[in-house]
């Protein structure tokens, strides 16, 4: 497994990272903490969690992911570059001094250690000034509890906004941003990725396989099955909004045929593509099983060739 730079500031982190949405949910404990072996076995060192894991959102179970992962990491802590999250919109805790540093002690709680290596705005907090988020980000900092600062599901405007705001507070450095990134929704190549770019941070998108619809696993002729994130209620309905379209499986059609001409899974070469792209340090992968996170790694290995890049390039135009 490759690794690269969170950054310009930021630590080395395979280029795979196995996101953790489904722990506690769709993967109990004992299957998540089998993914979590998978994952170092093929060298991903680099883990993402929440304090509202797992999805489907539910409060009464809001912070299980990171209490599996916790349980998981004795003994392994410094094997695994390890980041979570705060100030999810399903959470009354927000931006505020005092929620940024109960959310941040928690978290530390229930994972059973005693730093974040990636503490990430899970989203813009703008009920509460970025300036005071930032103070409170900084005493963490200071006190060793965190280690970096990214963005997570940020406009380019917001990062703006932080940007203008983090000038005023030197100790946090904002290292990596994280938005929603594959064939199906390239908004980010206008503005957001060039910003981050341009400020040294590293880029780490999630949803690389459009909910599944770019890995094959659905028909544009069927309905979602009853287990798909596609039925997750209000939840699904915004998977389906995003992606489940004529213009998206017409993308996934080319995505399959690609994969067919170069030798992969249609998983590989969505992966393989964004890693193709420029800035791009690692991946966010979740899967519900080895298998699945075995197929989708290997795509940080593939090197589609530059008709293949052409012409998904071509193809997803109609989602910059």
């Amino acid at each position: 497994m490759r690794h690269a730079a969170l950054g310009a500031s930021g630590p080395q982190v395979s280029r795979i990272c196995l996101g953790t949405m489904l722990f506690g949910s769709t993967s109990d404990e004992g299957a998540s903490h089998r993914m979590m072996d998978t994952a170092l076995e093929l060298g991903i060192d680099f883990f993402d969690v929440s304090n509202s894991y797992p999805s489907p959102p539910d409060p009464q179970t809001m912070g299980r992911s990171e209490e599996i992962v916790g349980r998981w990491l004795k003994g392994r802590r410094d094997a695994v570059v390890l980041s979570t999250k705060f100030g999810s919109k399903f959470q009354s805790l927000k931006g505020s001094r005092r929620d940024v540093i109960q959310a941040c002690e928690a978290s530390l709680r229930r994972l059973q250690t005693d730093r974040i290596d990636v503490y990430w705005f899970h989203q813009p907090t703008l009920e509460t000034p970025f300036e005071e988020t930032l103070e409170a980000l900084d005493r963490l900092l200071l006190a060793g509890k965190i280690l970096y600062v990214g963005a997570s599901n940020f406009e380019a405007w917001h990062l703006a906004l932080l940007l203008l705001a983090a000038s005023g507070h030197p100790a946090t450095r904002i290292a990596a941003i994280q938005p929603r990134y594959n064939l199906l929704h390239r908004q980010p190549e206008r503005d957001l990725i060039p910003l981050g770019a341009s400020a040294g941070m590293g880029v780490v998108p999630f949803n690389p396989l459009g909910a599944g619809v770019l890995a094959g696993r659905y028909q544009r002729s069927a309905e979602p099955p009853p287990e798909s994130r596609f039925t997750w209620g209000e939840l699904g309905r915004g998977y389906r909004t995003r992606y489940w379209s004529e213009p998206a499986f017409d993308v996934a059609d080319v995505v399959s045929q690609v994969a067919q001409q170069e030798g992969v899974t249609p998983s590989r070469v969505a992966v393989a593509w964004l890693l193709s792209r420029p800035a791009l340090t690692s991946v966010i992968v979740g899967a519900s099983r080895p298998e699945q996170l075995r197929d989708s790694a290997a795509g940080a290995e593939a090197i589609l060739s530059a008709y293949s890049l052409a012409l998904l390039d071509e193809v997803s135009r109609t989602f910059i």
